[in-house]
């Protein structure tokens, strides 16, 4: 299948990456200051990549029309049709993408196409100082949260917990793309009317909003690609999963000090989570009632972030306050500069 040609900019590889590198002075920032990357405007291009699983053309076409609405050009990576097994190419390949498209001056922004599994696998292979050198907006879930909280954990650089190229894309989600990474605006992430909150512990409270899903997040402690938790905002969300296991990755958090640090805590969607066995399970309610409440932290459930058609688009790494009351995440500032 050939993609159209007004949609599409050359590939990009690591052939001139010792040329390419943005002359900025991120050397001199302390490790401590959060980087906020430059925002998106009408004409930029966004560098397209599969860190993690591969994905079929005509999965991602319609992504093409997205951006050409967004007034956006994009470029592909170099290995994003590659394929080996499940994954979206070897991973010194998939990791290349990712190192090239921070590195090439002509791309403002990067966007995933799929999540599936593979960002771990990369993480030893990213060359975190070209990233840290080039701050660029990076947006992506599932299990792009992988490589979202490891570049915020090593850079400093907000990155954006958001739609993937194979997501719907419907008004909803378009509205926070817009708000978040063009306008700049300290925007608040209120649910539609048609989407309820369940208060898990009622309150507000602020901290740097970390998270992802959930799995994903759970399968990298111990590692050093997580970033500290210490008042921060924890939200999560989840797919596929049952109770049981929700169960466990919220204790295995609980065992490794995560949950005993945060100061709210937030989950997102569970979509496709039901028991196999109802009547020999806990509900969802319950595990989130027995893990979470004793935090004694302002707590909810039914955010509208995960694999969902319309969802936020949350920046990992800024701070944020929450309601649990009202089920709001309000930006203190603009994520972007």
């Amino acid at each position: 299948m050939t993609l159209p040609r007004r949609y599409l900019l050359k590939t990009f590889g690591l052939t001139a990456i010792g040329t390419i590198l943005l002359p900025i002075a991120q050397n001199n920032i302390s490790p401590q200051t959060i980087i906020k990357p430059p925002r998106l405007q009408v004409g930029d291009t966004v560098a397209l990549i599969n860190p993690a699983a591969f994905s079929y053309e005509k999965e991602i076409l319609d992504f093409f029309k997205v951006l050409d609405n967004l007034g956006l050009k994009v470029k592909l990576g170099k290995h994003f049709y590659d394929r080996y097994g499940y994954l979206a190419g070897k991973d010194a390949d998939r990791a290349a993408d990712v190192n090239s498209a921070f590195a090439d001056n002509s791309v403002q922004a990067i966007f995933t196409g799929m999540g599936g599994w593979g960002c771990n696998r990369i993480l030893p292979l990213l060359d975190y100082n070209i990233i840290r050198n080039n701050p660029k907006i990076i947006m992506g879930f599932s299990d792009i949260t992988a490589l979202l909280l490891a570049i915020y954990a090593k850079t400093n650089i907000v990155t954006f917990h958001g739609p993937l190229g194979v997501s719907s894309w419907s008004p909803f989600t378009v509205n926070y793309v817009k708000r978040v990474l063009f306008d700049g605006g300290a925007v608040t992430m209120q649910n539609s009317q048609s989407v309820q909150v369940q208060v898990i512990r009622r309150g507000t409270a602020r901290g740097k909003l970390i998270g992802g899903n959930l799995s994903v997040i759970a399968a990298m402690v111990g590692s050093t690609y997580l970033p500290e938790w210490d008042k921060s905002i924890l939200f999560v969300e989840e797919v596929g999963e049952e109770v049981y296991r929700i169960d466990r990755m919220l204790t295995q958090l609980k065992l490794a000090g995560i949950l005993d640090k945060i100061s709210g805590f937030i989950f997102g969607q569970c979509t496709k989570c039901e028991a196999e066995k109802p009547q020999e399970s806990l509900t969802l309610d319950q595990v989130l009632t027995d893990r979470i409440r004793p935090l004694n932290i302002p707590a909810w459930y039914g955010s509208m972030t995960g694999h969902i058609r319309d969802k936020f688009t949350l920046p990992i790494g800024k701070e944020v306050e929450i309601d649990a009351n009202a089920g709001t995440i309000k930006l203190l500032e603009s994520a972007v500069n």
